[in-house]
């Protein structure tokens, strides 16, 4: 047979709870027991299984959190359908805080309990009661589970978990800007009653602030607060459960809020004149002088830019921002003279870098000063005419002889004398000289073009009523050639003639060359000695150049031949340039041909064996040398000619027949 819940109960049911309040109302909430024999079906219908005397399904119990009385705190009431009222049922209690904090009377089936208990601990106990047979302690009931729950009271105030807080809003901002949330938690239990209902107040903060009561959302409540005038602000916030009504509980936080600066506030000099002093001494690219406009704003609001706006100030100043000072350094662009421009006026403007277009009403966020520059005179050391000075002069020429002149004055106004030295740590004080007082260098030895066809000096000049002021000026001196020295004639060590030369063929150049400078280059002319014989066995070409040929005209058919040095070096070489009129000089090389020829002697005179064995060639005035198959001349020893070999020696050779 099938019940709803809604039917009557069995006479059999149990008392279960019993709740009375600390105000002295009590409850009674009873817990349906169905009888072992029903079974209660998932669309909330019983199924009854005709075994009424045995209800053993238990709900759960309420105990008030809290309890202070001086007795134990009664919970509810077990029964079984099969307790007579005769003290033959026993029952038993077990699990959480069964014996401890729960305790059961055996006869009556009474639960107490004995200690005070705080739901924010634990919010409930699961606990197993059984009825048993006092006589046989046989199961009258199976064991059946059931839960004790803890219920609230409000006995916990709100807290802000995360306070005091630090918040910022920008200044000037519209009422109504939200700065911060707060949020408080209350430990009470939200489901029973209004002890953890929060709601936000303002206890400190106003008129500048306001708070959501529901949401805890701080807002500005004022307009146009400035962080120029006020910065700082400090808002408590309370949270107050039970609604809010008489007797809920409170917590409050602080709020510490700080208004943000924004560009509201246009820079402006302390003063619309100022003035500066500059010595004329002042160095290109240096500070002189600063200027600073102030601004009450701070960071990148506070930036500004300083310019120059009049062009007397543009040509000779330059104004830069310092970015840790934010003052205007001022500098020079170039040198001042006081003789020339005692005094400057400069327009200067300061204007901010970060405008903010919100606040455009207020005017151009730009200022501007005047500063008067005052130039001082100071005492300069001497100027020299020119930054630096090129001379030249003739090598040889004699000591004494003048280079050239500088000249430095004084730029002051007095117009002091002048002196002037040379720098001895160029070390040319040996080569050269200058006047004291007129700055004409002469030389003080003759030059050597070959030897150093370059000086370099420099020249200082000092005031004679201030000798510590120095001025310099690198002098560069340069060295004219003269015609001093002779050709020279070059040739190779060792002159190779094949005996089978054909007339006319090549066997030798001869260069010539001059340590003399022509800016037209080296041009010398070719010849051979007049003193000498001539030896018709060779020729000589000019090439109207620095190089001559030497030209075979005969074949050589001697068994031998007699050679000798002093063909090529007794060469007459004379330069074909006609400027500048030069000495006629004579070589070493052309003496020792004299003396030679004063003296009969023809060179080396023994003759030389001429023998061809096996494409051997040797030598029968000396050591016997076996030579190369292949000469350098590119001529070839055969069975019927053999390569003549020159001889090492000095003077350079002479090809001479016997």
């Amino acid at each position: 047979m099938r019940i709803s819940t809604s039917s009557c109960l069995c006479p059999f049911l149990v008392c279960l709870c019993f709740i009375q309040r600390g105000c002295g109302v009590s409850h009674h909430i009873s817990a349906r027991v169905l009888s072992k024999n029903q079974t209660k079906l998932a669309n909330g219908e019983t199924e009854v299984h005709h075994r009424p005397k045995r209800g053993w399904i238990w709900n759960q119990f309420f105990v008030l959190e809290e309890h202070m009385g001086p007795e134990a705190q009664y919970v509810g009431k077990l029964h079984s359908n099969s307790d007579k009222g005769d003290g033959s049922v026993r029952y038993i209690l077990s699990g959480e805080g069964a014996g401890t904090i729960f305790i059961i009377d055996e006869v009556t089936g009474d639960i107490h309990a004995t200690k005070s208990l705080d739901r924010e601990r634990k919010t409930h106990y699961v606990l197993h009661a059984q009825a048993l047979d006092r006589n046989t302690e046989e199961a009258l009931e199976p064991k059946s589970e059931f839960i004790i729950k803890v219920q609230d009271i409000n006995d916990n105030a709100p807290k802000f978990p995360d306070g005091p807080f630090v918040a910022t809003v920008p200044e000037m901002s519209e009422v109504g800007t939200s700065v911060l949330q707060v949020t408080a938690t209350d430990a009470d239990d939200p489901t029973y009653g209004n002890s953890a209902r929060i709601v936000y107040s303002i206890l400190q903060g106003q008129p500048y602030f306001s708070v959501d009561p529901k949401t805890g959302i701080i807002r500005t409540a004022l307009a146009s607060m400035d962080r120029e005038a006020r910065e700082h602000y400090t808002v408590v916030i309370q949270a107050k459960d039970m609604a809010g009504q008489v007797g809920g509980l409170s917590g409050s936080t602080t709020i510490n809020i700080t208004l943000t600066d924004i560009n509201d506030n246009p820079p402006k000099f302390p003063q619309k004149n100022y003035q500066l002093y500059v010595p004329e001494s002042a160095q290109v690219g240096k500070p002189v002088g600063k200027i600073k406009a102030g601004d009450e704003d701070i960071g990148i609001n506070a930036d500004i830019k300083y310019s120059i706006i009049n062009s007397e100030g543009t040509n000779t100043f330059n104004i830069s921002t310092d970015r840790d000072t934010r003052e205007g350094v001022i500098s020079l662009k170039k040198l001042l003279n006081y003789e020339r421009k005692k005094t400057y006026t400069l327009h200067i403007e300061g204007v901010n870098t970060h405008v903010d277009p919100r606040f455009s009403y207020l005017g151009s966020f730009k200022d501007t000063a005047t500063l008067k520059i005052t130039v001082g005179d100071v005492d300069e050391a001497p100027v020299f005419s020119m930054d630096y000075y090129i001379m030249d002069v003739y090598e040889n020429a004699p000591s004494g002889t003048e280079v050239g002149a500088v000249t430095a004055r004084d730029p002051d106004s007095r117009n002091s004398p002048v002196r002037y030295f040379l720098d001895s740590k160029d070390g040319e004080e040996r080569y050269f000289r200058v006047e004291e007082s007129s700055g004409v260098i002469r030389t003080k030895q003759p030059l050597d073009r070959e030897d150093m066809p370059w000086h370099n000096i420099t020249v200082m000049a000092s005031e004679v009523d201030n000798p510590s002021l120095l001025s310099h000026v690198p002098v560069t001196i340069q060295v004219l050639d003269v015609n001093d020295n002779p050709p020279e004639i070059a040739t190779q060590d060792e002159v190779i003639v094949c005996e089978s030369s054909r007339p006319g063929q090549v066997i030798q150049t001869v260069t010539a060359m001059d340590k003399d400078d022509f800016a037209n280059g080296q041009r010398f002319s070719f010849a051979l000695p007049s003193q000498l014989p001539v030896n018709p066995n060779f020729t000589l070409k000019d090439n109207e150049g620095p190089t001559v040929v030497t030209m075979v005209t005969i074949s050589v058919s001697d068994e031998y031949l007699s050679l000798g040095w002093s063909a090529i070096t007794a060469l007459s070489a004379k330069r074909s340039h006609s400027w500048p009129p030069r000495r006629q000089v004579r070589s070493s090389a052309d003496e020792s041909l004299r003396q030679k020829e004063a003296g009969k002697q023809e060179g080396i005179t023994s003759p030389i064996k001429k023998i061809c064995d096996n494409r051997i060639c040797l030598w029968s005035t000396v050591a016997t040398t076996r030579l190369p198959l292949t000469t350098s001349t590119g001529c070839r020893c055969t069975d019927k000619f053999c390569c003549i070999h020159a001889l090492r020696s000095y003077p350079p050779l002479l090809l001479k027949g016997r």
